[in-house]
């Protein structure tokens, strides 16, 4: 029997800030026009990661006046916006998560859009897309621009702008996914490891310049990126079986170490020749007892992800939906 209950579209906005005082009370009041038409209930997470200067009191400020919906969670100090973005995640009580930043460059208004965009095309994530990006040409658009590409390019996720924080997602999605370290760069990658690509989509949001405060981001962390891409390819394509990605080198590396002891054994028995001089004889030893540690590190990387989804009652896939029939429906002969 199906239930009438309208389906829950509850929603939760969450945004990070650091060090965006000027930006607290535009920014409330953007969200409250953007979502005054929005006909279900709704809370708004803002996460201080830890400001120094006077956003704490702008928070306290805002949810005295604006109401409940407005929660607030400060750091004791400044942890990352990953870590932000994860308190957030974890308070969040509505079925869809929305997110965006602190600085006034994503428009709240666009958010219910979203939202109906990605009901009615049945996905996970939606990822805003910033066409004309309001930001400077040489440390922000190409730098993000190539590393969108090799990232699309490397995780199978292709996307035209990760970098956008303004994103919806279905709670029990995101919520399945842990976040760590700079790992805010790559949700989209990160949600397509408990859930398929194609259930991640996109769509043109506006984008406007910074009014106040300074933009927290620079060139550096496009070398950041990359060491975050290694470390998002490796647990999308071999979280669940390290085994192989340490065992396909270490058998790689364990073959080639044999054919060129065997070469050296030709050499040696087949022309009499000394080979204990040879630099070849010490990259083959070299390469075969790379190809022992890396076996055993696949084995123990193996034992470890075991012993973590056994230990995390977590499992190694993502359900969709599942039937839920009642204890008298089992089928009798």
């Amino acid at each position: 029997m199906q239930s009438d209950a309208p389906p829950d579209r509850s929603l939760s906005v969450v945004i990070p800030l650091y060090q965006e005082a000027e930006n607290v009370m535009p920014m409330l009041e953007r969200v409250h026009q953007g979502l005054s038409a929005y006909a279900h209930p709704w809370e708004l997470i803002l996460v201080d990661d830890g400001s120094r200067d006077a956003t704490p009191a702008q928070l306290a400020q805002a949810a005295a006046e604006y109401g409940p919906h407005v929660r607030v969670i400060r750091f004791r100090r400044n942890f990352g916006q990953t870590a932000a973005m994860q308190a957030g995640f974890d308070v969040a009580r509505g079925a869809f998560i929305a997110t965006l930043d602190g600085d006034l460059q994503n428009d709240p208004v666009e958010i219910p859009r979203m939202l109906d965009d990605l009901i009615a095309r049945d996905l996970d994530l939606l990822q805003g897309w910033r066409q004309r990006r309001q930001d400077a040409l040489i440390i922000r658009k190409i730098p993000s621009r190539l590393a969108n590409r090799l990232i699309g390019k490397v995780t199978g996720v292709r996307l035209h702008d990760y970098g956008c924080s303004l994103k919806v997602y279905r709670a029990e999605v995101i919520k399945e996914v842990r976040l760590y370290g700079e790992m805010h760069r790559f949700i989209p990658v990160w949600v397509a490891s408990v859930t398929s690509p194609q259930r991640i989509g996109e769509t043109v949001v506006s984008h406007q310049a910074r009014q106040f405060g300074q933009s927290k981001y620079g060139i550096s962390r496009t070398f950041r990126v990359l060491l975050d891409l290694l470390v998002a390819f490796f647990f999308l394509r071999f979280g669940g079986r390290p085994g192989h990605f340490f065992g396909s080198i270490g058998l790689g590396f364990g073959a080639l170490g044999s054919l060129l002891m065997l070469h050296l054994l030709m050499i040696k028995f087949g022309f009499g020749e000394d080979i204990g001089q040879r630099p070849l004889l010490f990259i083959a030893i070299l390469l075969l007892v790379a190809s022992v540690q890396l076996l055993t590190t696949g084995v123990l990387a193996e034992m470890l992800v075991r012993t973590f989804f056994a230990s995390s009652g977590r499992t190694h896939y993502g359900v969709l939906s599942k039937s839920d029939p009642a204890v008298s429906d089992w089928k009798e002969r």
